[in-house]
């Protein structure tokens, strides 16, 4: 907490200036996509205050880091979702579950949290599947598929039965939960029926997920440290 959450002072900050303006959806613009991404912005600023060698050597936060910049331009695009650029807001979602899926990694493999990841994301699709239509019938089913397989890699890292568990694949873990539950909330609000408060709740449980995801990335940076330390 000493050494991490002064960097994710900016990052707070920013969150406080979106949810305090609240500017209205109904009226789109670039103040807006601004006011938007820049706590995610300044996610980018925390995994870069850890210096450019630890993210080239270190493939997995900068993978995060990837994922963080895909993310502010869905956010960008999915401003002007009214517009027709929600399919555009999705795809670039997709690439950033896929590039955090990498960066989780496959070892450990955990089957067993596969198949409940697998059973979750089949039962959310298969509710949300009478509500669908076009092309988002296959559309909708492809990112479920990757945000559960993204939840899996993050469930499977912790490692809880073990006793290998840190607080940085916890922080990954939770983090990705959250995502899972702000995503199902934004389908649930756009093709099913309106959830109360749904933009607070998306938004709140969204930048949650982000600031967690990106703190899993400096993991290694600690075990480097403390190895230095002994």
């Amino acid at each position: 907490v000493k050494s991490e959450g002064p960097k994710l002072v900016p990052f707070f900050k920013a969150t406080c200036v979106y949810f305090v303006l609240w500017l209205p959806t109904s009226s789109p613009s670039w103040f807006s996509a601004l006011i938007k991404c820049l706590p995610i912005f300044c996610l980018w600023v925390f995994l870069l205050a850890h210096g450019i060698n630890f993210l080239v050597s270190h493939r997995s936060a900068s993978r995060i880091l990837a994922g963080l910049i895909f993310s502010a331009v869905g956010d960008a695009f999915l401003i002007w979702q009214e517009q027709g650029y929600f399919i555009h807001g999705l795809l670039m979602f997709a690439i950033t579950h896929i590039l955090y899926s990498s960066a989780f990694g496959m070892k450990p493999l955990d089957l067993k949290a596969g198949l409940l990841m697998g059973l979750v994301s089949s039962s959310c699709y298969a509710f949300l599947y009478s509500y669908l239509s076009g092309p988002f019938t296959y559309l909708v089913a492809v990112y479920i598929a990757l945000i559960g397989f993204m939840g899996w890699r993050a469930v499977a890292g912790m490692q809880l039965c073990n006793d290998l568990w840190t607080w940085t694949k916890l922080s990954a873990c939770i983090g990705a939960m959250l995502f899972m539950v702000s995503d199902l909330t934004i389908a649930l609000n756009e093709f099913c029926f309106p959830v109360p408060y749904s933009r607070f709740i998306i938004m709140a449980t969204y930048y949650a997920a982000q600031m967690l995801i990106a703190l899993s990335a400096v993991e290694t940076r600690d075990e480097e440290d403390f190895r230095k330390r002994n």
